[in-house]
């Protein structure tokens, strides 16, 4: 083999177009074929990475990427493993006060669509629209996009979330801590006496002067005043006195009736309309001064 420079032109297509040229010529030209085609140079490498993998060091950013993905994933596996468990003593829910309690701060709890509406369902109907106008879950509803609800605790009250099958955001909700109290709007305490109730102090009144003055207001007071009287009706027994509580709380005044249910005293507390409750107040207090 002639490893010298050519000397002249001829010289250089003489050795450009002789029998060892060309075949190095074929020989690359198959290699850059066949790596086009199959890539077998990278595939080479690759299963040379692969097999000296364990004994290589764990250094550098693609390692420490891949320890913070393991890192978050066994973090995720958790969290679902946590949401199935919250998700099932959610399915037994009655009542937005029973998932607020069930939630641990900055926890996050799952419950289907259906038991939220449930829920919703069992509001009173001025109760409900403070969390959400009926006509708004309703489009929810009909859009047929809502997959999963999300409840947050947010210090005393809840954050919810509408979420659809993508984790898409589709409603923000909030119950405060006080709708929450107001929720316990038929709340029974067996064998408790408004004397028990200091908020009942001075406001406690027999049943039958609250009904008398009670029957001389309007319509709109009195259903402002006992906004569900079925609550009441579904006690067994006769009330003997009737307590108002002298706080206000998010537009609602607490009030209490005592009931003699057989051998035993009942307590029904409910939730009246402030300026109902005001107003039947102070009627009753002109005639007793009176």
């Amino acid at each position: 083999m002639n490893w010298t420079e050519p000397k002249s032109y001829s010289e250089w297509i003489q050795r450009l177009i002789s029998v060892r040229a060309l075949m190095m010529s074929m020989f690359f030209l198959v290699l850059i074929v066949s790596e086009l085609r199959f890539d077998w140079i990278e595939k080479t490498i690759g299963f040379y990475l692969v097999s000296t993998n364990t004994v290589r060091p764990e250094s550098g950013a693609i390692w420490e990427i891949g320890k913070q993905t393991r890192t978050a994933q066994r973090a995720i596996d958790k969290i679902v493993s946590d949401r199935q468990s919250s998700y099932r003593e959610a399915g037994n829910a009655t009542s937005f006060k029973q998932i607020a309690a069930t939630i641990q701060p900055e926890e996050w709890l799952l419950v289907p669509p259906d038991l939220f509406r449930s829920l919703y369902l069992e509001l009173p109907p001025e109760l409900a629209r403070e969390i959400v106008p009926p006509f708004e879950l309703l489009a929810l509803i009909n859009d047929q996009d809502w997959d999963r609800t999300y409840f947050e605790k947010d210090g005393e009250g809840l954050n919810i979330y509408l979420l659809n099958q993508d984790n898409r955001v589709l409603r923000k909700l909030q119950i405060s801590a006080d709708l929450l109290y107001l929720m316990a709007h038929s709340e029974i305490q067996v064998g408790q006496t408004l004397d028990a109730f200091s908020v009942f102090s001075g406001r406690i009144y027999d049943s039958d002067y609250f009904f008398e003055v009670l029957k001389t207001l309007t319509p709109e007071v009195r259903q402002g005043v006992i906004r569900r009287p079925e609550q009441i009706l579904s006690i067994p027994g006769r009330i003997i006195r009737v307590g108002i509580s002298d706080e206000a709380l998010s537009g609602y005044i607490q009030i209490g009736f005592e009931i003699e249910s057989g051998t035993q005293r009942l307590l029904i507390l409910i939730q009246g309309h402030e300026w109902a409750v005001w107003r039947l107040h102070s009627v009753l207090e002109a005639d007793e001064r009176g």
